[in-house]
């Protein structure tokens, strides 16, 4: 059985429907992930609904600033109810080191993890920006960097879990979004694998949105996903 954990994904407008979600779903889905799109609109009290029903928080606001910035950034999201935050890897080593050094302390149970390369990107769209490398070497690139700058693990696609595992060990910590059930639509994802396949190669977290939260059975949507986990 893998010990990976399944987040899924509000990615609603108000805290009304993300808590209709969450009813739906039902007791066995622990973590939840809030986006840009949740928290501008309803803020802190997307993190107070889902903590009054004692679950965990992905507040997946992908911080990139300078470093000072940052660091206060995941403090005040750790301040609010956040479980795990993450935070551009693009962003630098002195961005991560210092948010790591203002915060794992004070919360030395939160994740504290850096964005690599967006699930959306291809080696097209990152020579448009002028890095260098296949999405694969630019995603352990920024891994290795963010591990050694003291981060708990990265976001990832599920197609570089072998390399990251390979190249920072397998305590550091892999986030993969982009997964998708058997059979569900492909969406806007490029880099994208199925739940099972994503625990065989070692993911820690797989994060799924739509093919849960837009299925007409939401609890039967996400059980299928758990028992694909075991």
């Amino acid at each position: 059985m893998s010990n990976t954990q399944l987040i899924v994904a509000l990615d609603v407008d108000s805290v009304a429907q993300a808590e209709v979600l969450v009813d739906q779903i039902g007791p066995d889905v622990v973590w939840y992930k809030i986006g840009k799109q949740l928290f501008t609109r309803e803020g802190v009290a997307a993190l107070k609904m889902l903590k009054s029903k004692e679950k965990k928080i992905f507040l997946d606001l992908k911080f990139h600033d300078i470093p000072n910035t940052v660091a206060q950034a995941v403090k005040s999201a750790l301040s609010i109810g956040a479980d795990m935050v993450n935070f551009h890897a693009f962003g630098g080593s002195e961005m991560i080191r210092k948010t790591v050094e203002l915060n794992a302390q004070e919360h030395p149970d939160a994740l504290l993890i850096a964005v690599t390369v967006l699930t959306s990107m291809d080696q097209q769209a990152l020579a448009e920006l002028g890095v260098a490398g296949t999405p694969a070497e630019v995603v352990k690139r920024f891994a290795g960097m963010a591990k050694s700058n003291g981060a708990h693990g990265v976001v990832c696609s599920a197609l570089e879990i072998d390399i990251v595992k390979e190249a920072c060990g397998k305590e550091f910590q892999l986030i993969v979004p982009g997964i998708r059930p058997a059979g569900s639509s492909v969406d806007d994802q490029k880099r994208i694998m199925t739940p099972s396949q994503a625990a065989e190669k070692g993911a820690d977290y797989i994060v799924v949105g739509r093919p849960i939260t837009k299925a007409d059975d939401k609890k039967a949507a996400a059980a299928a996903v758990l028992e694909e986990l075991k």
